[in-house]
C-alpha cells in the first residue's frame, strides 16, 4: 500500500497497480498524476504558506452560496477594505465589525452578506435572505409596470371631411364613445385639401359639434384650428368612465328583477 499525502487530502492506493508521476506546475502548484488499468486521476496541490484566513473564510462562504445566481451584491471578494458596516436582518446597525467576522455571523445565521454600498468608508453590508430580497423587489416592479401601463393610454385617430354626411358622422361619433370609454385618447382631425381651405368655418363648427355630442365622456385635451390638418384631442373623463359600468350593473339587476316578477 502507498500512502500520499498533500496539505488537505491523504490517499492510500493499492501497490501492486499504481504509477506515480509527479511534475511542478507554478511556484505553488504542483500535479501528482495517478495511472491506473482503466482509470487516470489528475491531483493538483498548492503548497507553501498558513494562507489568508480572511480570504479562505471568503471563499468559503461564497461556496456555500455557489447555487445563487452570480450577483455583485454577493461577491464580498471585492471589499478590499478590512472592516464592514453591519446592518443586521433587522434593521438594526450593528455597526463596524471585521469583514471575516461578518461573513461569520452570515454563516451562523445562514443568511447572505449583500454590499449595499461599497464606495462607502468602511463599505456598508446587510444580513439578509437575497433570494426572497431579490423576489420582492420584482414584484414590486412587476406591479408598478402593471400599474404605469394601465395609466398609459393609447391614442386612436378619427378622420373626417369638412363635409362628412350623417350615417359617416354618426359612425365617428360612436367609435368616439367607444374609445374613450375603454380608457384610450381620440384624435379627430379635418383635413382641408387645396380650394378646401376656403370652408375652414365649416370645419371649425365641425370639430365644435363633435365635442359638443361626446359630452362629459371626453376632456378636451388640445386642439389645433389654424393649420390646414385640423384635430382636436380628447382623453377620458375617468369619473364619468368609472360611473359607465356601475349603470349597466343596475340595469341588468333591474332586469332581473322584472323577470322574476313577471314568472
Amino acid at each position: 500500500m502507498a500512502r500520499v499525502t498533500t496539505n488537505t487530502t491523504t490517499c492510500t492506493l493499492p501497490s501492486s497497480k499504481q504509477s506515480i508521476s509527479f511534475s511542478l506546475l507554478q511556484s505553488k502548484f504542483s500535479c501528482l498524476r495517478f495511472q491506473f488499468t482503466n482509470i487516470h486521476v489528475r491531483i493538483t496541490c498548492r503548497y507553501g504558506g498558513g494562507g489568508n484566513s480572511r480570504l479562505e473564510d471568503s471563499r468559503k462562504y461564497q461556496q456555500q452560496n455557489s447555487s445563487k445566481d452570480d450577483d455583485q451584491a454577493l461577491d464580498v471578494n471585492t471589499i478590499r477594505s478590512n472592516t464592514v458596516r453591519l446592518i443586521d436582518d433587522q434593521q438594526n446597525m450593528v455597526g463596524i465589525v471585521s469583514k471575516s467576522a461578518a461573513i461569520q455571523m452570515a454563516e451562523d445565521a445562514e443568511l447572505d452578506l449583500v454590499i449595499l454600498s461599497p464606495d462607502a468608508d468602511p463599505p456598508v453590508v446587510k444580513l439578509m435572505d437575497y433570494n426572497k430580497y431579490r423576489y420582492e423587489q420584482q414584484k414590486k416592479k412587476r406591479e408598478q409596470q402593471k400599474k404605469s401601463a394601465a395609466l398609459r393610454m393609447d391614442q386612436k385617430e378619427l378622420k373626417m371631411g369638412y363635409n362628412i354626411d350623417v350615417h359617416d358622422y354618426s359612425v365617428r361619433l360612436r367609435a368616439a364613445q367607444k374609445f374613450l370609454k375603454d380608457g384610450d385618447k381620440v384624435k379627430v382631425i379635418v383635413n382641408l385639401k387645396g380650394r378646401e381651405n376656403e370652408f375652414r368655418n365649416n370645419a371649425i363648427e365641425l370639430l365644435k359639434r363633435f365635442r359638443n355630442d361626446i359630452g362629459e365622456l371626453g376632456i378636451e385635451e388640445s386642439k389645433n384650428l389654424r393649420d390646414k390638418n385640423m384635430f382636436m384631442v380628447l382623453i377620458p373623463n375617468k369619473v364619468v368612465v368609472q360611473k359607465e359600468p356601475s349603470k349597466k350593473k343596475v340595469k341588468s339587476k333591474s332586469t332581473e328583477t322584472g323577470v322574476s316578477a313577471s314568472v
